[in-house]
């Protein structure tokens, strides 16, 4: 296997995967028009619908052209040596293995990032304005930029530098104590991003005493969920759109209401989404979630302790000389058909514990309530109620809106 064998499969996989994300993409467009499905049919007016039907159709169109925009950034990088002109610039700035490293990745993510910021701009001020969800400001859309570039230097700086050491430490071996380290890392901010991430890009507060929390509470301590901290984030700073999560576990535990969601939806309703969120815990999916990040990780990084010292897989992706950051940028594309599939498998898991989520919350609360608060979300996201089957197997978490409500009902 030499590297131009190399070069041409990591061809092979990123045409590959463009060509199936199309196909995909038309299918599930084709069905924009069809009629709603029984079930739903109230979540949308004569007019609302036709306004969703062009949200979807614009969202279409804008995804072939990133879609095709970054198959070429990328295609156009491995051909004319973009790779190698990358590494050879961090070869003149210092000897140091670990700096190199860091410099590769940063010039690349960054100025990936930069190149695709008009995209990313043009998304959010004309698409999304156009239909009534953007609440960004221009100030707000730059300084979100400046802060994910920050942090990205920051903790994945300090990660890739741990994970350069190990390798140069422990040769092979290197994945077990990268293993350790992502896992840890993956624990702690799974215990702590709502109260170190969150508020660098949101305001929190606690909810306000009064019927809602009232009921919240009331609905907690009938399930046995002991539930302290109920926040408030003002998602209404970038979007109309609402949503609610849950974070942590333990004494860490939180359950974090967007002002949009407080506004779109009664108080019975509201607690009804949270009696899902809870029913995610209370089923385990949490820590089936956890576990099953952490153990794909270790897999994921076996496989690449045994093809990171094979030269190919840098020689293939343009530059002169065989180094650890260019076999990750070769691994990483190689190993891609291989995350599809177990992006397959935990989506496949995710649409059934929204089920047990939503079965939970309808044996312990009620049905009624969820299943308007579900209706109401769709029309004010614009969401498609049609899609294509194929197209949920491969890309929702969540089952389509039609077959969450019968479920409900049933």
């Amino acid at each position: 296997m030499d590297h131009t064998f190399v070069f041409y499969c990591i061809l092979v996989i990123l045409i590959g995967d463009f060509i199936l994300t199309t196909i995909l993409n038309h299918l599930n467009a084709k069905k924009f028009g069809d009629p709603i499905p029984e079930d739903v049919q109230d979540v949308y007016s004569a007019a609302e619908y036709k306004k969703s039907q062009e949200y979807k159709r614009a969202n279409y169109k804008f995804g072939i052209i990133t879609s095709t925009f970054s198959l070429l950034l990328i295609v156009g990088f491995l051909v004319f040596g973009g790779f190698g002109l990358v590494d050879s610039i961090v070869r003149d700035v210092t000897e140091n293995e670990i700096l190199r490293t860091l410099l590769f990745f940063g010039i690349i993510m960054i100025g990936s990032d930069f190149l695709g910021t008009p995209l990313s701009y043009y998304q959010t001020f004309v698409i999304e304005e156009k239909f009534g969800f953007n609440k960004t400001t221009v100030k707000t859309f730059i300084i979100d930029k400046i802060k994910s570039w920050l942090m990205t230097i920051v903790i994945g700086g300090v990660l890739l530098s741990l994970v350069i050491w190990f390798f140069q430490g422990a040769g092979k071996n290197f994945w077990v104590y990268t293993w350790v380290l992502i896992a840890a890392f993956t624990i702690f901010i799974n215990l702590f991003y709502s109260k170190l991430i969150v508020p660098l890009f949101n305001k929190q507060e606690p909810l306000e005493a009064g019927t809602l929390k009232q009921k919240i509470e009331s609905y907690a301590s009938n399930v046995g969920f002991e539930l302290k901290n109920i926040f408030v984030i003002n998602g209404s700073k970038r979007s109309t759109k609402a949503n609610a999560y849950f974070s942590g576990f333990g004494k860490e535990k939180r359950v974090t209401l967007y002002d949009t969601l407080i506004n779109d939806l009664d108080e019975d309703e509201i607690v009804a989404v949270l009696a899902h969120e809870i029913g995610h815990y209370k089923k385990n999916h949490i820590i089936f979630n956890l576990v099953s990040s952490i153990l794909l990780t270790g897999f994921m990084l076996f496989i690449l302790s045994i093809f990171i010292n094979n030269p190919n897989i840098s020689l293939a992706v343009g530059v002169d000389q065989p180094s650890f950051h260019a076999a990750l940028i070769g691994f990483g594309i190689l190993y891609s058909p291989i995350s599809e599939l177990t992006g397959l498998l935990m989506n496949y898991f995710s649409r059934k514990f929204e089920y047990q989520a939503d079965d939970f919350a309808k044996t312990t609360f009620a049905a009624a309530p969820l299943v308007t608060s579900l209706k109401k979300l769709s029309k004010n996201s614009l969401s498609n109620l049609t899609p294509h089957p194929t197209y949920v197997f491969v890309h929702y978490s969540h089952p389509p809106l039609v077959e969450r409500v019968r479920n409900l009902k049933a």
